[in-house]
């Protein structure tokens, strides 16, 4: 009985909410890698020559994702987060990324 109310009292969200915001990161990096190439501050490279640079741009929007998800991750997984917070941050930093990948934003910032 007593190690079930140990189970019971530990509430760590952490781990889950790491997953959250690091979606929301991820696809604040795409917006962002999509808005730096197209304005050419930077080129990304072309991973996959029939697909072209948007390889480039995906990979490493992917790889800047894993890297803020494993560091989240690790901070977080035994502690208790602010879970309104994290859902507030990931979806502006979604809504951030899905319209930085839109044409007409890329002239109105460039």
């Amino acid at each position: 009985m007593v190690a079930i109310e140990n189970h019971r009292n530990e509430a760590a969200n952490g781990a889950a909410l790491a997953s959250f915001l690091s979606a929301g990161v991820g696809a604040a990096a795409m917006g962002l890698v999509i808005l730096l190439d197209e304005s050419g501050l930077f080129s990304a490279p072309a991973l996959y020559a029939p697909a072209g640079g948007v390889s480039g741009r995906t990979t490493l929007a992917v790889v800047i994702w894993l890297i803020v998800w494993a560091v989240l991750h690790r901070r977080w997984k035994h502690r208790e987060v602010n879970s309104l917070a994290v859902y507030r941050l990931a979806l502006i930093l979604m809504l951030v990324g899905t319209l930085l990948t839109l044409p007409p934003v890329w002239s109105l910032l460039g």
